[in-house]
């Protein structure tokens, strides 16, 4: 034992008599700054402050590598208000110490050693690496410009093109031994990239601290900690930081839908289900073999809404992205008959994680307005990402997980039979605007054998590479916000593995290339246009001039902004037979200029085109050449242009 570590002083404490009432109501919303572990001075004295929740606990101690890990060195005192909270502080313990709690249980005769639920920092996951670290989160923030006027990037008028990555796999060090990069490598190489593609945001999948690896962070035990594989909480700020000093936002997935049973989380924590349900019928997720949070206790509802809001604070992050929002409604949710319980009205709504998500976003937005949630939600529960006042969930958007499906599914079928089903091609503008939608083609898409999206598309391989060019330009000009997973922008050929590097190599060839050239011309028109984003979420953004030519797979609209000289023209051919001479009615005469062409010679296509623009029919029709497999943009610009566009 450290002999300069100081006994456990007890009296000292963070937590107010208004903190304790705002806990046990489970209001209490900012619990990071009281719970855990907090370095501070008692009476000249450094070390310190600890505090954990164990109600059913008869002893709670304090172990580490400053004491040997002995279970009977620093036990802390049990405060006598009825919160279930020990705390005390132990002088000499400094930034960098490693501890858990030693937990003997009043019931089961149940001794165990916890992770720190508050902890910020936690050691490099292994076997035996599961203890917590001490740590102050200080950190001089460059980012005040971005944080004073992101509410325009985070609006929902605005362009939102995501860019999804899993920082493990998106490039590694092949020199070392193919190592992952270090957030703060990430800063130089992953901004660079991501400001050249023109994406607007990331989204980070789980970043906080997770034991197994191979659960691309869906598994958390740090609900306070980005994960230490990659560098230190600073480590992470300075990613954060550098992103917004170059314009671009981030969103982190957040997952309060479950958590793993690893002996040192969250589970059975003081020898009692805490944080999730007792009965399995509630407390087992069937397909993850995970818990489930009890929602509907005050403690755990405080814990979880205060994680949410400790990302927003202390990592300036622009919004959450919430996992398995669908298994949080239903009771019923992936059970047989007999294998879960009815609300009190007999029905298979999760009455309890309705209240807690509403809850959620009220506070996220009552307290950040200018950032956003958005929800994983799969099935047509209602009103997803409309206002709690309103009877909504109060997301500000809403994954679009029908329009993946649907669009996968035509885009998988030979053309020769696409014609047979273009309703899946059309049917989500029959309801595309009664949520706030982002168009998501994430990693879920390709991975257990549902292949890369190069690979899923028919054909030989210049019809692949076409087909996901048009793929790629629908969803640009399709309402709603974007999302893509790493890789889909540049044609990744394998399915992604979170065990290694994508294949940067394949840039080598022109067809790759190419893709990741439409990629970013995407990006720069579709933030370039308001008429691709201005009204995603509105019915007058969108007007079809025609979608019944299903016998030749053709489809052709407009995309409006708030100003009708931000209109545009597009039309998709989804067949490899090139349409000449092919007729629409358009609003307005004079020239119509050909933005852009996924069929251009540079993005790896054949080359056919309008030569730049067309010139209206004093009929107000258009005579367009479609190419094979191709999309088509134009914009009306009334008179004669000297420029051209992407075309032949």
């Amino acid at each position: 034992m450290n002999e300069n570590i100081a006994k456990v002083k007890a009296g000292t404490s963070l937590l107010t008599k208004d903190d304790i009432y705002l806990y046990k109501e489970g209001s209490h919303f900012r619990l990071y700054n009281k719970m855990g572990s907090h370095t501070m001075m008692v009476e000249g004295v450094e070390g310190t402050l600890f505090s954990v929740w164990a109600p059913n606990a008869a002893k709670v101690s304090v172990i580490g590598n400053f004491n040997g890990w002995d279970n009977d060195s620093h036990p802390l005192s049990l405060r006598p208000d009825g919160s279930g909270i020990w705390e005390g502080f132990i002088g000499g313990v400094l930034e960098g110490s490693l501890y858990k709690y030693h937990i003997v249980s009043k019931v089961n005769n149940y001794e165990v050693d916890k992770g720190d639920p508050y902890g910020f920092y936690w050691q490099m996951p292994s076997k035996s690496g599961t203890a917590s670290v001490v740590w102050d989160l200080g950190y001089k923030w460059g980012d005040d410009e971005w944080m004073k006027t992101r509410v325009k990037a985070n609006s929902l008028d605005a362009p939102m093109s995501i860019y999804e990555v899993h920082l493990g796999s998106w490039q590694r060090v092949p020199e070392e031994n193919a190592r992952f990069l270090t957030y703060t490598e990430m800063a130089t190489k992953l901004v660079e990239y991501v400001k050249e593609m023109g994406f607007t945001h990331v989204e980070l999948m789980p970043i906080m601290e997770h034991p197994f690896y191979g659960s691309w962070g869906y598994q958390n035990v740090g609900y306070f900690a980005p994960t230490s594989r990659y560098g230190t909480p600073q480590d992470f700020m300075y990613l954060v930081d550098h992103l917004h000093q170059n314009g671009i936002g981030v969103i982190l997935d957040w997952v309060p839908a479950q958590f793993p049973a690893d002996e040192h989380g969250l589970a059975y924590f003081d020898g009692t289900h805490l944080y999730e349900h007792e009965d399995p019928r509630k407390g087992i997720h069937p397909d993850w073999k995970s818990d489930i949070f009890n929602y509907g206790r005050y403690e755990t509802q405080g814990f979880l809404i205060s994680s949410a809001l400790f990302w927003l604070d202390k990592y300036h992050i622009d919004g959450l992205r919430v996992d398995a929002v669908a298994s949080m409604l239903y009771l019923d949710y992936s059970r047989k008959e007999g294998e879960w319980i009815p609300n009190k009205y007999g029905g298979r709504e999760n009455l309890e994680a309705i209240s807690f998500l509403r809850r959620l976003n009220y506070t996220v937005y009552e307290n950040y307005p200018d950032v956003q949630t958005f929800a994983e939600e799969s099935t047509a529960w209602p009103m997803v990402s409309r206002p709690t006042y309103a009877g909504g969930l109060g997301f500000g958007m809403k994954w679009n997980m029908g329009w993946m499906h649907d669009t996968l599914s035509y885009f998988s079928q030979d053309p020769v039979y696409r014609k047979y089903h273009h309703g899946e091609l059309t049917f989500s503008l029959l309801y595309a605007f009664q949520e706030n939608f982002v168009l998501s083609l994430s990693h879920d898409e390709v991975v257990y054998g549902k292949r890369s999206l190069l690979d899923k598309m028919p054909g030989d391989e210049w019809q692949k590479f076409a087909n996901l060019r048009l793929l790629l330009g629908y969803m640009y000009v399709h309402p709603g916000k974007k999302l893509l997973f790493m890789g889909m922008e540049f044609g990744q050929w394998k399915e992604w593995s979170h065990d290694a590097s994508l294949d940067w190599n394949l840039l080598k060839s022109p067809r790759h290339k190419g893709i990741q050239q439409w990629t970013h011309d995407l990006n720069n028109l579709y933030r370039r246009e308001p008429g691709l984003y201005e009204k995603d979420f509105t019915p007058d953004g969108f007007e079809w001039i025609d979608f019944h030519d299903w016998e030749k797979s053709v489809i052709s609209f407009l995309r409006k902004g708030k100003d009708p000289k931000d209109t545009l023209l597009v039309v998709c051919n989804f067949t490899p037979i090139p349409r000449y001479n092919y007729t629409i009615g358009v609003h307005s005469g004079g020239f119509w200029k050909e933005m852009l062409n996924s069929d251009a010679k540079e993005y790896g296509g054949s080359g056919m085109g309008n030569l730049g623009e067309v010139e209206a029919k004093p009929d107000n029709t258009v005579s367009l050449t479609l190419p094979p497999l191709g999309v088509v943009i134009f914009k009306h610009i009334g008179i004669k242009s000297e420029a051209l566009g992407h075309s032949a």
